[in-house]
């Protein structure tokens, strides 16, 4: 596991979003309230009253004017019938109110909410996925033969830095559990032209420092040619001349003990 902390509080910050954006959304959706729609009701209600009231008074009050004109004055009358027209607008604000509580969401603001829903979502989902590489999986079962950094060690995408030749180096290198091992040959451009026929391909293998032969059986060549690279095994480090890799399997010796990425002797014939 590479340190997740940063990129983990992350993911739960996203996670939160996300979550309040659909609370919202939910919300959206699930208007009128019938307590905001009750209180719109009452509303209406009591504007309702209020206008019957005010038209009442003004009723009164000209009534008496057409008795005898000297009982009412005439700002009185006009204040009553004032308040009959502002209680009537009260009354209209407070059905349009209603009208548009019952109404519900507008259809604009849920598609709106739900896009930012998703958006926060989907980016909740990438960071999820970034998270998830902060750990190194092994795609199949195999052995671990080389854990390049240290804890504490700082770990890029390119890899981890080697001290040795001084350049990026795998995080892990996994082998196979399997009883066999590959061998890679790199022919030299100019040999290219006498190499036999894939179907009739014959090598063995020699270990340098031992007087071991291996029978080696042919498994498939890389139909392009690639520069050639020192054994450092940096890209940087090329030379003019191209080699074919041929790639070879072999059983693993009982009376010899065999490493990958060893060096060693291939003859190629017929």
């Amino acid at each position: 596991m590479i340190d997740d902390s940063i990129q983990r509080a992350t993911v739960q910050q996203l996670y939160s979003q996300a979550q309040a954006a659909f609370t919202l959304l939910r919300e959206l959706k699930a208007e009128p309230r019938k307590e905001t729609l009750d209180v719109s009701e009452s509303r209406v209600v009591a504007t309702r009253a209020a206008l019957k009231t005010a038209q009442d008074e003004l009723d009164k009050q000209r009534a008496s004017y057409g008795l005898n004109p000297k009982t009412v004055s005439r700002d009185a009358l006009d204040g009553a019938a004032n308040a009959v027209t502002t209680a009537k607008a009260n009354l209209d604000v407070a059905i349009k109110q209603r009208d548009l509580t019952k109404a519900g969401a507008w259809i604009y603001d849920i598609d709106n909410q739900e896009r930012q829903y998703n958006a926060t979502y989907k980016s909740y989902l990438s960071a999820s996925a970034l998270l998830s590489k902060y750990t190194l999986r092994a795609p199949r079962d195999g052995i671990a033969l080389a854990v390049s950094p240290t804890v504490g060690s700082f770990v890029s995408t390119q890899g981890v830095y080697d001290s040795y030749t001084q350049g990026m180096a795998p995080v892990l290198v996994l082998g196979s559990a399997e009883e066999h091992l590959n061998v890679r040959c790199y022919v030299d451009e100019i040999l290219v032209p006498r190499l036999p026929d894939p179907s009739t391909i014959k090598a063995q293998m020699s270990v340098r420092g031992s007087t071991v032969k291996i029978k080696l059986d042919f498994v498939r060549l890389q139909p392009t040619l690639s520069p050639k690279i020192e054994l450092s095994d940096q890209r940087l480090e090329q030379v003019d001349v191209k080699v074919l890799p041929v790639i070879f399997r072999l059983e693993k010796p009982t009376n010899l003990r065999l490493y990958p990425g060893q060096l060693v002797d291939v003859f190629i014939g017929q």
